[in-house]
């Protein structure tokens, strides 16, 4: 009986904080600006965090409410450049956007197919799934889908994944 009771007064705290949390989310809601959720939707979302921030979503809030630089996605590349200074309606240039090497925005990974032992990190670690092969068999980036964003080299064992500049 006294554990009924205590299940009881335990489910009841339970019910009315959750009564008091969405009565509280209904009074202060989250504004949530919509130009970041565009911005969020352009981004390659490959969580790389080449950018400085932990994921694609921190850093379009960083680019509306810190003035980021709109040029720190390097697997988004140009276009990436181009498609947020049209959304954001700015006037500039690439080598005005641009203030690093502009070799960097086109960057992309290369396996040496002779070297590569088939371990597959390479292909765990990818957030786009661009490289392809089978378990202790060489690997292969399919270039159409690679960011450029080079997580894969430092978990290659062998050292056999190259970036190549463009």
């Amino acid at each position: 009986m006294f554990i009924i009771m205590i299940i009881l007064i335990f489910s009841s705290l339970s019910f009315l904080l959750g009564l008091i949390l969405s009565y509280s989310d209904y009074i202060f809601p989250k504004t949530i600006d919509p130009i970041i959720n565009k911005i969020n939707d352009i981004l390659p979302q490959s969580q790389c965090a080449q950018c400085g921030y932990p994921g694609c979503y921190p850093y379009a809030k960083a680019i509306i409410n810190e003035n980021e630089k709109i040029n720190k996605c390097i697997p988004g590349g140009s276009d990436l450049i181009f498609k947020i200074s049209k959304l954001l309606n700015l006037d500039k240039s690439l080598e005005d956007i641009n203030v690093q090497n502009k070799s960097i925005l086109y960057t992309t990974v290369k396996i040496d197919e002779n070297n590569c032992v088939g371990c597959s990190k390479c292909a765990i670690f990818c957030p786009v799934d661009a490289i392809i092969g089978a378990p202790n068999f060489m690997h292969t980036v399919v270039q159409k889908f690679c960011t450029g964003c080079n997580i894969c080299v430092s978990h290659c064992p062998t050292n056999c994944i190259k970036i190549i500049e463009e």
